[in-house]
């Protein structure tokens, strides 16, 4: 892979890519279930293929990325980077859902 350039020479676009990498990381999903995600969105990419993004290309980047974020995060509040946890809106919703009672 080119450090420079990554997403380089790649049939899909970055954007795309990287939502995969994103999604596999963050929620228990396996190759096949992001390959119907995304046939559900009009786009096919096989399983395969997602799994190489994922192994090979850019989940290390993508991991460096949101630890470099927790770092700069837990910086600006006063805290421990192990402290810091990204959750998405859905998430917080549920948690304030959950203390209500």
């Amino acid at each position: 892979m080119n450090s420079k350039q990554p997403f380089k020479w790649r049939h899909f676009q970055k954007e795309i890519i990287l939502l995969n990498v994103r999604w596999y990381l963050r929620y228990p999903l396996s190759y096949r279930n992001l390959s119907e995600m995304m046939k559900d969105r009009g786009l096919k990419v096989d399983h395969s293929t997602i799994g190489r993004w994922i192994l090979a290309n850019f989940s290390g980047s993508v991991a460096k990325a949101v630890s470099e974020a927790r770092r700069q995060v837990a910086e600006l509040v006063g805290a421990s980077s192990k402290e810091v946890v990204f959750t998405s809106g859905a998430t917080e919703s549920i948690n304030l859902h959950d203390l209500e009672g």
